[in-house]
């Protein structure tokens, strides 16, 4: 039943396009949102606004970086390459997004909000997944850590962390600005080439299409029907269940920072807790130990072990001990002082199975481990509604 319910859902929306504050996002919320009131939810469609992208607001700062280090002033390079650091150490952190708020057009985004459960509950969990898809990248190539997996398994076997992607964007335009503040020609030479790099990089991002996003992240919404399902059938008194589909996650989380905006200051930090779905379509179900592109933030360890019980109770294995150089919805929430986890897949090489690619489809989705997910995620609600306590 599960089974067939995650095929029906990951095969429709994977049908048509759904790039972050595109229509095809928007007939996606209404399809998520018409399925859950079927599973027996309140649910609607809450439009927001977003700029939709990544690699404008990043491709035109890693340009601001490299045309301050070709400047002669050190002034220049310090202020522009010191402003173009701060700005992208803001975007990709989850931070206020300043450069694309002021600077950047917005569109139509579209966040799906569904309440099961008991709706004057005192306790709240909010189970988040997201219906908008990334474009493809040479970037994201998927034959790159399968050839390093094969000819170095022991680094494979000891990493447990993967590479700092974003580190070069930030780095490029703060070399600029240290070489204004020093006067070093090999700084300015270094971050010069560097945010050239980083601008050339996301010009090829915002060249490629959009992918089918069945594993990232139809997956996760897959879960969130599967858990309306679960419930329905048999309901956790006493509890509170938000299930949220949020649009423009491929925009660095834009839609979950509106849903905080509209939300959080309705969702007491005490009593409520945030579980991030997200890519659980890989052969083997995880939970991230942190997460953070910049800034490493680990989830706390109350609540890690719940979901780690919660997996063992319904006889599903879990990977544990990874950290990922990227971030997800949970990234705000946990930002802002919420209990919060993040459950995800990995394949052998422990990186999410066809992650941007176009070979993200819906049969190379593991419908195994999203059911696994399903099952994980209904038994810590049932945890959580039957100990108050518990994930603190």
């Amino acid at each position: 039943m599960l089974r067939d319910l995650a095929a029906a859902t990951i095969g429709h929306l994977a049908a048509f396009e759904r790039a972050s504050t595109s229509e095809g996002e928007h007939r996606a919320a209404d399809w998520i949102a018409e399925r859950l009131r079927q599973e027996g939810c309140e649910a609607h469609v809450e439009q927001e606004r977003a700029h939709g992208t990544y690699w404008w607001p990043l491709g035109l700062l890693c340009g601001l970086g490299a045309l301050a280090g070709l400047s002669r002033r050190r002034w220049v390079r310090l202020l522009a390459g010191g402003a173009s650091a701060a700005l992208i150490a803001d975007d990709i952190s989850g931070g206020r997004l300043w450069f694309r708020r002021w600077a950047l057009p917005r569109r139509a985004t579209w966040n799906v909000v569904a309440q099961v459960g008991d709706p004057r509950a005192e306790r709240t969990v909010v189970l988040v997944a997201h219906h908008d898809a990334a474009r493809w990248s040479l970037l994201f190539s998927p034959h790159v850590v399968p050839w390093f997996g094969e000819r170095f398994p022991r680094l494979l076997e000891r990493s447990h962390t993967t590479p700092p992607v974003m580190l070069p964007v930030f780095g490029g335009p703060a070399l600029v600005a240290l070489s204004g503040l020093l006067g070093s020609r090999l700084l300015r030479v270094a971050g010069t080439v560097v945010s050239l790099g980083g601008a050339a990089t996301f010009a090829e991002i915002g060249s490629r299409s959009t992918v089918p996003g069945a594993n990232d992240n139809l997956s996760g919404v897959a879960v969130l029907l599967g858990v309306a399902r679960l419930l329905r059938e048999r309901p956790a008194p006493g509890l509170r269940v938000l299930l949220v589909s949020t649009g423009s996650e491929e925009s660095f989380m834009e839609g979950m920072q509106a849903f905080a905006a509209r939300h959080f200051d309705s969702l007491p930090r005490e009593r409520t807790h945030f579980v991030c779905v997200d890519t659980v379509g890989s052969p083997r179900l995880m939970q991230l130990e942190g997460e953070g592109m910049l800034v490493m933030r680990d989830f706390p360890e109350p609540f890690k072990s719940l979901i780690s019980r919660a997996a063992r109770n319904v006889g599903v294995e879990l990977v544990r001990g990874l950290r990922f150089r990227n971030a997800t919805d949970g990234l705000i929430p946990l930002k802002a002082g919420y209990p919060t986890v993040m459950i995800g897949s990995i394949n052998r090489y422990k990186t999410p199975a066809n992650y941007h690619w176009p070979t993200d489809t819906p049969e190379n989705v593991e419908l195994d481990t999203v059911t696994g997910c399903m099952r994980v995620c209904d038994e810590a609600i049932r945890l959580l509604a039957a100990d108050p306590a518990a994930g603190r």
